[in-house]
């Protein structure tokens, strides 16, 4: 079975994941940074939030929350105007400008609506925000590398991700803890492009990056006191710090022993192996690449992933034969998550620096 593309009406949180072809290294600090600028540009033009994200050399990993499109605010001439500079060149928003104008002035509301509706289309949809990310940055690095054809390795894939503080949390995690399994760096917040290493610095990004983490907890914590405003930056920080950095401390290698050190979070120590059947703990998972986060489909609770397997059932996305969507993660004490695909090679991959 293919990794479907589910969408819900709902607010919904997405894992998404793409790499270069070939796995060839052409993000270096340089187009980090483009990419991360066109990544801004996209999130505001298509009213999603970008919640985390890590951009690693050769792929990477975006947490992004879609909103219903009810609640997206309908386009405006002035406000399709402002957005525009964000991705086009002054002909193209002069042009624009000038068919909107003339449809006003003509009274043509017809005209007028089918120029918003063009741009309307593209907001507060997954495929349509990855789709221009990738093409932009395409266009971008092969005009950079003096090279042509395909950059990326096929479609995207993307995981939808129950609301909460479990399955939330746990892939937010996994995203920014990736420069610290590839070895890059000790602690994440010394990497500076993921969501929460910019946010923990003191760029001019750092603000939206902890906008997409407060928006991370407030739908975790699901707070019913908290308002519009979310929570102070420092709460949020700290919540997240915790996670990240869990409870211990990097262990360092045992030479009389004959055992190597352990790559890791500074002040967070691999928890040891937990009691049964040599399943490995939570914190020891999130340092290793994991299939589920990219090819689950479906991530969450067993009546979240049930219930996204009712909709591609009656869509006719899943045979008659299966009757039940959700099922348990192999390797792992992964608690009361669930998954819809049901993976039986390579789920977990070794640990960094094996």
């Amino acid at each position: 079975m293919s990794s479907p593309r589910i969408i819900f009406p709902d607010r919904a949180f997405y894992h998404c994941v793409s790499r270069v072809v070939d796995k060839r290294i052409v993000f270096h600090a340089g187009e980090k940074e483009v990419f991360r600028s066109i990544l801004r540009k996209l999130e505001t033009f298509c009213a999603v939030r970008v919640s985390t994200y890590c951009l690693m050399g050769n792929h990477f990993h975006l947490l992004v929350e879609v909103p219903p499109r009810d609640s997206i605010p309908p386009l405006t001439a002035e406000s399709l105007v402002s957005l525009l500079h964000l991705l086009y060149d002054k002909v193209t928003v002069q042009s624009v400008t000038a068919q909107l104008e003339s449809a006003r002035k003509s009274w043509n509301t017809t005209w007028e609506r089918e120029i918003l509706q063009r741009f309307e289309r593209r907001r507060g949809d997954l495929s349509v925000f990855l789709k221009e990310l990738k093409q932009r940055v395409s266009i971008f690095l092969n005009r950079r590398l003096g090279r042509s054809g395909t950059l990326w390795e096929g479609r995207f894939k993307s995981v939808l991700i129950e609301g909460g503080e479990t399955a939330l949390h746990t892939v937010a995690a996994y995203i920014d803890l990736n420069p610290v399994r590839a070895g890059l760096v000790a602690r994440p917040e010394d990497y500076r492009w993921s969501g929460y290493g910019e946010a923990m610095g003191a760029g001019k990004g750092s603000k939206r990056a902890r906008e997409g983490l407060d928006s991370l907890q407030r739908e975790a914590l699901a707070d019913p006191e908290r308002d519009a405003s979310g929570l102070p930056w420092n709460t949020v920080r700290d919540r997240y710090r915790r996670l990240l950095y869990l409870d211990g401390r990097e262990r360092p290698a045992d030479e009389s022993g004959g055992s190597r050190g352990r790559k890791g979070i500074a002040a967070a120590e691999v928890e040891a192996v937990v009691e049964g059947g040599g399943r490995l703990s939570l914190p020891e998972v999130l340092r290793r690449k994991v299939r589920y986060f990219s090819d689950g489909a479906v991530l969450g609770s067993a009546s979240f992933v049930e219930q996204a397997f009712e909709i591609l059932r009656s869509r006719g996305r899943i045979g008659p034969r299966r009757e039940t969507g959700a099922r348990r993660l192999r390797g792992a004490d992964w608690g009361k998550l669930r998954v819809l695909r049901d993976l039986q090679i390579r789920v977990i991959g070794p640990e960094p620096g094996q």
